[in-house]
Protein backbone atom coordinates (compact mmCIF):
# COMPACT_ATOMS: atom_id res chain seq x y z
CA UNK A 1 0.00 0.00 0.00
CA UNK A 2 1.56 2.93 -0.70
CA UNK A 3 2.57 5.67 1.91
CA UNK A 4 0.41 8.84 2.11
CA UNK A 5 2.00 11.96 0.26
CA UNK A 6 3.68 13.99 3.40
CA UNK A 7 2.67 17.70 3.50
CA UNK A 8 5.61 20.38 3.76
CA UNK A 9 5.52 21.84 7.07
CA UNK A 10 4.47 25.21 7.17
CA UNK A 11 7.28 27.94 6.97
CA UNK A 12 8.91 28.85 10.89
CA UNK A 13 8.50 32.51 10.63
CA UNK A 14 10.76 32.99 14.12
CA UNK A 15 13.96 30.69 12.62
CA UNK A 16 16.60 30.92 10.03
CA UNK A 17 16.93 28.79 7.63
CA UNK A 18 19.49 26.75 7.97
CA UNK A 19 21.00 27.08 4.42
CA UNK A 20 21.48 30.35 4.53
CA UNK A 21 24.08 32.85 5.60
CA UNK A 22 24.01 35.94 7.78
CA UNK A 23 27.70 38.40 7.90
CA UNK A 24 28.17 42.15 6.94
CA UNK A 25 29.07 44.23 3.95
CA UNK A 26 31.34 47.39 4.56
CA UNK A 27 29.93 50.38 2.81
CA UNK A 28 32.49 52.53 1.26
CA UNK A 29 32.87 54.97 4.67
CA UNK A 30 33.62 51.41 6.69
CA UNK A 31 29.98 51.30 8.15
CA UNK A 32 28.60 47.34 8.22
CA UNK A 33 25.87 46.83 7.40
CA UNK A 34 24.55 43.31 7.90
CA UNK A 35 23.20 41.51 5.25
CA UNK A 36 21.73 38.01 4.29
CA UNK A 37 21.56 35.73 1.80
CA UNK A 38 20.05 32.45 0.46
CA UNK A 39 19.19 30.54 -1.99
CA UNK A 40 21.62 28.81 -5.29
CA UNK A 41 20.78 31.34 -8.20
CA UNK A 42 19.80 29.25 -11.01
CA UNK A 43 17.45 32.04 -12.28
CA UNK A 44 19.55 35.21 -11.25
CA UNK A 45 19.42 37.30 -8.21
CA UNK A 46 16.88 39.14 -6.04
CA UNK A 47 17.81 41.83 -3.38
CA UNK A 48 15.04 42.46 -1.22
CA UNK A 49 15.09 45.88 0.32
CA UNK A 50 13.28 46.61 3.78
CA UNK A 51 11.40 49.88 5.01
CA UNK A 52 11.95 51.95 7.86
CA UNK A 53 12.22 49.95 11.14
CA UNK A 54 12.50 46.97 9.19
CA UNK A 55 14.96 44.22 10.37
CA UNK A 56 15.96 40.85 7.88
CA UNK A 57 14.14 38.39 10.14
CA UNK A 58 10.41 40.41 9.52
CA UNK A 59 10.90 38.99 5.49
CA UNK A 60 12.57 35.70 6.00
CA UNK A 61 9.08 33.88 4.79
CA UNK A 62 9.15 35.79 0.80
CA UNK A 63 12.86 35.80 0.92
CA UNK A 64 12.61 31.93 1.45
CA UNK A 65 9.90 31.75 -1.00
CA UNK A 66 12.01 33.11 -3.48
CA UNK A 67 15.04 31.43 -3.00
CA UNK A 68 12.64 27.90 -3.43
CA UNK A 69 11.77 29.70 -7.07
CA UNK A 70 15.47 29.62 -7.99
CA UNK A 71 16.73 33.71 -7.00
CA UNK A 72 19.93 34.15 -5.10
CA UNK A 73 17.99 36.42 -2.36
CA UNK A 74 20.19 39.09 -0.80
CA UNK A 75 19.03 41.53 1.61
CA UNK A 76 20.12 43.77 3.96
CA UNK A 77 19.63 46.46 7.10
CA UNK A 78 19.63 49.70 6.50
CA UNK A 79 22.17 51.90 8.14
CA UNK A 80 20.99 52.53 11.90
CA UNK A 81 18.38 49.84 12.18
CA UNK A 82 17.86 46.47 12.42
CA UNK A 83 20.95 44.61 12.76
CA UNK A 84 23.33 47.87 11.11
CA UNK A 85 24.35 49.91 14.27
CA UNK A 86 22.57 53.27 15.14
CA UNK A 87 23.22 56.46 14.11
CA UNK A 88 21.49 58.57 16.67
CA UNK A 89 22.10 57.98 20.70
CA UNK A 90 18.88 56.20 21.21
CA UNK A 91 19.47 53.20 20.10
CA UNK A 92 15.10 53.11 19.87
CA UNK A 93 14.92 56.21 17.69
CA UNK A 94 15.28 55.26 13.76
CA UNK A 95 17.90 58.39 13.05
CA UNK A 96 19.42 59.64 9.66
CA UNK A 97 20.54 62.96 9.06
CA UNK A 98 20.08 63.01 5.45
CA UNK A 99 18.27 60.37 3.13
CA UNK A 100 21.22 60.55 0.84
CA UNK A 101 23.24 58.17 3.23
CA UNK A 102 21.08 55.43 2.42
CA UNK A 103 20.73 56.18 -1.65
CA UNK A 104 24.56 56.01 -1.28
CA UNK A 105 24.39 52.93 0.90
CA UNK A 106 22.11 51.46 -1.81
CA UNK A 107 23.96 52.41 -4.94
CA UNK A 108 27.20 50.98 -3.34
CA UNK A 109 25.59 47.71 -2.20
CA UNK A 110 23.82 47.09 -5.48
CA UNK A 111 27.37 48.07 -7.37
CA UNK A 112 29.08 44.90 -5.35
CA UNK A 113 25.72 42.75 -5.61
CA UNK A 114 25.63 43.07 -9.40
CA UNK A 115 29.18 42.36 -9.46
CA UNK A 116 28.70 39.15 -8.60
CA UNK A 117 26.39 37.38 -11.03
CA UNK A 118 26.03 37.55 -15.04
CA UNK A 119 22.81 36.55 -14.90
CA UNK A 120 19.12 38.51 -14.34
CA UNK A 121 19.77 40.97 -11.41
CA UNK A 122 15.72 42.09 -9.52
CA UNK A 123 15.10 44.51 -6.86
CA UNK A 124 12.01 44.16 -4.89
CA UNK A 125 11.48 47.16 -2.06
CA UNK A 126 8.86 47.62 0.47
CA UNK A 127 8.17 51.62 1.68
CA UNK A 128 10.83 53.45 2.40
CA UNK A 129 13.12 50.96 0.29
CA UNK A 130 10.75 51.50 -2.17
CA UNK A 131 11.44 55.33 -2.23
CA UNK A 132 15.40 55.17 -1.90
CA UNK A 133 14.96 52.50 -4.86
CA UNK A 134 13.19 54.98 -7.04
CA UNK A 135 15.55 58.01 -6.15
CA UNK A 136 18.54 56.47 -6.53
CA UNK A 137 17.46 55.01 -10.18
CA UNK A 138 16.10 58.63 -10.54
CA UNK A 139 19.39 59.98 -9.68
CA UNK A 140 21.22 57.72 -12.31
CA UNK A 141 21.82 54.53 -10.51
CA UNK A 142 22.63 51.38 -13.10
CA UNK A 143 18.78 49.62 -13.12
CA UNK A 144 18.04 46.03 -12.74
CA UNK A 145 17.07 43.95 -15.08
CA UNK A 146 13.32 44.13 -13.25
CA UNK A 147 11.69 46.28 -10.42
CA UNK A 148 9.09 45.74 -8.00
CA UNK A 149 7.77 48.28 -5.22
CA UNK A 150 5.65 46.95 -2.36
CA UNK A 151 3.70 50.22 -1.16
CA UNK A 152 6.20 52.32 -1.74
CA UNK A 153 6.58 55.49 0.27
CA UNK A 154 6.57 58.26 -2.55
CA UNK A 155 4.19 60.98 -0.22
CA UNK A 156 4.11 60.35 3.60
CA UNK A 157 0.36 60.10 5.03
CA UNK A 158 0.46 62.34 7.72
CA UNK A 159 -3.33 62.96 7.87
CA UNK A 160 -5.26 64.09 9.80
CA UNK A 161 -2.73 66.94 9.65
CA UNK A 162 -2.35 68.89 6.04
CA UNK A 163 1.19 68.05 4.84
CA UNK A 164 2.37 71.60 5.21
CA UNK A 165 1.62 71.75 8.92
CA UNK A 166 3.47 68.38 9.49
CA UNK A 167 6.41 70.11 8.07
CA UNK A 168 6.51 73.05 9.35
CA UNK A 169 6.31 70.49 13.23
CA UNK A 170 8.77 68.83 12.05
CA UNK A 171 11.13 71.61 11.07
CA UNK A 172 10.61 73.29 14.35
CA UNK A 173 11.42 70.38 16.73
CA UNK A 174 14.68 70.00 14.78
CA UNK A 175 15.30 73.68 15.32
CA UNK A 176 14.59 73.09 18.84
CA UNK A 177 17.41 70.71 19.36
CA UNK A 178 15.10 67.80 18.95
CA UNK A 179 16.51 66.41 15.59
CA UNK A 180 17.59 63.12 17.44
CA UNK A 181 14.77 62.37 19.97
CA UNK A 182 11.63 60.44 19.11
CA UNK A 183 8.77 62.16 17.20
CA UNK A 184 6.31 60.21 18.67
CA UNK A 185 6.14 57.22 20.98
CA UNK A 186 5.23 53.78 19.83
CA UNK A 187 3.00 52.51 22.37
CA UNK A 188 2.39 48.65 22.89
CA UNK A 189 2.34 48.09 26.24
CA UNK A 190 -1.47 47.16 26.13
CA UNK A 191 -3.49 44.49 23.66
CA UNK A 192 -5.21 47.43 22.88
CA UNK A 193 -2.08 49.36 21.57
CA UNK A 194 -0.36 46.63 20.22
CA UNK A 195 -4.27 46.04 18.07
CA UNK A 196 -4.15 49.26 17.16
CA UNK A 197 -0.69 49.37 15.35
CA UNK A 198 -1.14 45.85 13.93
CA UNK A 199 -3.96 47.32 11.90
CA UNK A 200 -1.86 49.72 10.21
CA UNK A 201 0.51 46.68 8.81
CA UNK A 202 -1.56 44.00 8.35
CA UNK A 203 -5.01 42.37 8.99
CA UNK A 204 -2.73 39.08 10.05
CA UNK A 205 -2.33 39.02 13.79
CA UNK A 206 0.47 35.87 13.87
CA UNK A 207 2.40 37.60 11.69
CA UNK A 208 2.61 41.04 13.50
CA UNK A 209 3.27 38.25 16.74
CA UNK A 210 6.08 37.84 14.74
CA UNK A 211 7.92 40.80 14.34
CA UNK A 212 7.03 41.35 18.29
CA UNK A 213 9.09 37.90 18.48
CA UNK A 214 12.34 38.80 16.91
CA UNK A 215 12.23 42.10 18.80
CA UNK A 216 12.25 40.50 21.84
CA UNK A 217 14.17 37.63 21.43
CA UNK A 218 16.94 40.05 19.57
CA UNK A 219 17.18 43.51 21.48
CA UNK A 220 19.71 44.51 19.50
CA UNK A 221 17.34 44.53 16.04
CA UNK A 222 14.53 46.78 17.85
CA UNK A 223 13.81 49.71 16.61
CA UNK A 224 10.76 52.15 17.69
CA UNK A 225 9.79 55.39 16.19
CA UNK A 226 11.43 58.03 14.01
CA UNK A 227 13.12 60.71 14.99
CA UNK A 228 12.31 64.27 14.07
CA UNK A 229 15.49 64.44 11.68
CA UNK A 230 13.88 61.46 9.84
CA UNK A 231 10.47 62.74 9.46
CA UNK A 232 12.04 66.02 7.82
CA UNK A 233 14.02 64.12 5.73
CA UNK A 234 10.97 61.86 4.52
CA UNK A 235 8.78 64.56 3.33
CA UNK A 236 11.96 66.89 2.08
CA UNK A 237 12.73 63.52 -0.26
CA UNK A 238 9.30 62.54 -1.26
CA UNK A 239 8.93 65.82 -2.37
CA UNK A 240 11.59 66.76 -3.97
CA UNK A 241 11.40 63.32 -6.02
CA UNK A 242 8.12 64.13 -7.13
CA UNK A 243 9.17 67.41 -8.54
CA UNK A 244 12.88 66.59 -9.93
CA UNK A 245 11.48 66.29 -13.40
CA UNK A 246 13.93 62.86 -13.17
CA UNK A 247 10.70 60.38 -12.73
CA UNK A 248 10.07 59.92 -16.66
CA UNK A 249 13.87 59.18 -16.83
CA UNK A 250 13.21 56.09 -14.78
CA UNK A 251 13.93 53.24 -17.38
CA UNK A 252 13.45 49.81 -15.82
CA UNK A 253 9.96 47.51 -16.39
CA UNK A 254 8.72 48.09 -13.11
CA UNK A 255 5.59 46.84 -11.38
CA UNK A 256 3.92 48.57 -8.31
CA UNK A 257 1.80 46.99 -5.21
CA UNK A 258 -0.05 49.57 -3.30
CA UNK A 259 -3.52 49.48 -1.06
CA UNK A 260 -6.09 52.19 -0.72
CA UNK A 261 -5.75 51.08 3.00
CA UNK A 262 -2.52 52.64 3.24
CA UNK A 263 -2.33 55.06 6.84
CA UNK A 264 1.57 55.31 6.64
CA UNK A 265 2.12 56.18 3.20
CA UNK A 266 0.51 58.00 0.45
CA UNK A 267 -1.64 56.28 -2.32
CA UNK A 268 -2.49 59.35 -4.10
CA UNK A 269 1.51 59.67 -4.61
CA UNK A 270 1.96 56.60 -5.60
CA UNK A 271 -0.72 56.48 -8.16
CA UNK A 272 0.84 60.32 -9.54
CA UNK A 273 4.21 58.79 -9.49
CA UNK A 274 3.28 55.41 -11.35
CA UNK A 275 1.30 57.42 -14.14
CA UNK A 276 5.03 59.24 -14.68
CA UNK A 277 7.15 56.31 -14.53
CA UNK A 278 7.13 54.90 -18.68
CA UNK A 279 5.79 51.41 -18.63
CA UNK A 280 4.87 51.02 -15.16
CA UNK A 281 2.49 48.75 -13.80
CA UNK A 282 0.31 49.53 -10.73
CA UNK A 283 -1.80 47.08 -8.84
CA UNK A 284 -4.28 48.94 -5.91
CA UNK A 285 -5.56 46.49 -3.26
CA UNK A 286 -8.41 47.51 -1.44
CA UNK A 287 -9.73 47.56 2.38
CA UNK A 288 -8.04 43.68 2.51
CA UNK A 289 -4.50 44.70 2.47
CA UNK A 290 -2.59 47.22 5.05
CA UNK A 291 0.87 48.71 4.46
CA UNK A 292 2.24 45.35 4.77
CA UNK A 293 1.27 43.56 1.84
CA UNK A 294 3.86 41.27 1.45
CA UNK A 295 3.32 40.21 5.51
CA UNK A 296 -0.57 40.07 4.79
CA UNK A 297 -3.29 37.25 5.60
CA UNK A 298 -2.70 34.68 2.95
CA UNK A 299 -4.89 35.62 0.27
CA UNK A 300 -3.50 38.87 0.12
CA UNK A 301 0.38 37.87 0.35
CA UNK A 302 0.08 35.11 -1.79
CA UNK A 303 -2.25 36.92 -4.44
CA UNK A 304 0.69 39.71 -4.41
CA UNK A 305 3.37 36.92 -5.13
CA UNK A 306 1.76 35.44 -7.51
CA UNK A 307 1.74 39.32 -9.61
CA UNK A 308 5.65 39.79 -8.43
CA UNK A 309 6.67 36.19 -9.47
CA UNK A 310 4.66 36.55 -12.85
CA UNK A 311 5.92 40.08 -13.80
CA UNK A 312 9.35 38.71 -13.12
CA UNK A 313 9.27 35.73 -15.23
CA UNK A 314 8.01 38.15 -18.09
CA UNK A 315 10.41 40.73 -17.42
CA UNK A 316 13.43 38.95 -16.33
CA UNK A 317 12.86 35.57 -17.72
CA UNK A 318 11.26 32.15 -16.45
Amino acid sequence: MDSPLSVPPAFDRRAWPMDGRLDFWTAPDGWPLRRYRLGDGQRGQLLMLGGRGDMIEKYLEVIAHWASQGWAVTAFDWRGQGGSGRVGADPLCGHIEDFAQWVSDLEAFVADWRAQSTGPCVIIAHSMGGHLLLRALAEGMPPPDAAVAVAPMMGVHTAPLPRWLAVLIARTMCALGRSGRQAWTQKENSDRQRAMRQKRLTHDPERYADELWWRDHSRDVALGAPSWRWVVEALRSTFMLERSGKLERIAVPLLILATKADRLVSTPAIRRIAARIPGARLHVYGPEAAHEILREIDPVRLDALRRIDAFLDEAAGP
